[in-house]
């Protein structure tokens, strides 16, 4: 009796029928960048849900308290207080190499514990062979939580390791109530690692606030614990 004709098992099938995985061609090579690129990342470990941080708590503790005894407001809400922080840190060696911003955008993230947006020139200049909306710099601003803690890490640890430090000059007020602070070197912050840095730059730092005008912001910052001095430099 002739045996019965097996039936042709289809291309690519299991034994169980399921399609079996393409296999990848000899010598291909495989883009290990990209596939970390799209390997979702590792979740940052969460906070405690009672989580404050410490300058955030010295102010609703202490400073406001001391603001509405000396200014007399009449409530609370009109208490001044740090809107926000902005970092920003100009490049102007990207004209001719645009990896400089990238480099610089780096630091900044590491300093502000947020990624930081590139700043785009506004209009060409020709004698700086600048044209228009190329990157020139980055930008991060700062508000919440992280705001107190970069608030915190500046006032105690950054400014007091700049060399021959005397304090902040109260001409640094722009009359507004908001104070400019420019760093020469991000080498002050602890995040930034002597041997990696590729160049040393400067950076502005501008805080924010809701104060009427520098008198009640100087007293803000101060309670704060901001290093006033008086003097006529416009730089840390």
């Amino acid at each position: 009796m002739a045996d019965k004709e097996k039936p042709a098992k289809a291309a690519g099938a299991t034994k169980e029928g399921a399609p079996q995985k393409a296999k990848s061609p000899k010598g291909a090579k495989v883009d290990k960048k990209a596939a970390a690129a799209k390997a979702p990342a590792t979740p940052a470990a969460p906070r405690p849900k009672d989580y404050k941080p410490r300058m955030k708590a010295h102010y609703e503790k202490v400073v406001r308290d001391a603001l509405l005894k000396k200014f007399e407001y009449k409530n609370t809400m009109q208490v001044p207080r740090i809107e926000k922080i902005v970092l920003n840190m100009g490049v102007g060696e990207a004209v001719n190499d645009r990896k400089k911003v990238e480099s610089a955008a780096g630091d900044l993230a590491l300093i502000a514990g947020q990624r930081p947006v590139q700043t785009r020139s506004r209009k060409a200049i020709a004698n700086y062979k600048l044209r228009e909306g190329m990157q020139i710099g980055a930008k991060v601003t700062l508000r919440g939580d992280r705001m107190y803690e970069f608030v915190d890490k500046l006032f105690s640890i950054a400014l007091p390791r700049i060399k021959d430090f005397k304090g902040i000059s109260e001409r640094q007020f722009d009359g507004r109530g908001n104070l400019n602070i420019g760093v020469r070197e991000q080498l002050i912050f602890p995040e930034i690692e002597y041997d990696k840095v590729e160049k040393i730059r400067g950076m502005d730092i501008t805080l924010v606030t809701t104060a009427r005008d520098d008198e009640q912001a100087r007293e803000l910052l101060k309670l704060l614990g901001l290093p006033l001095r008086e003097g006529t430099t416009d730089r840390a």
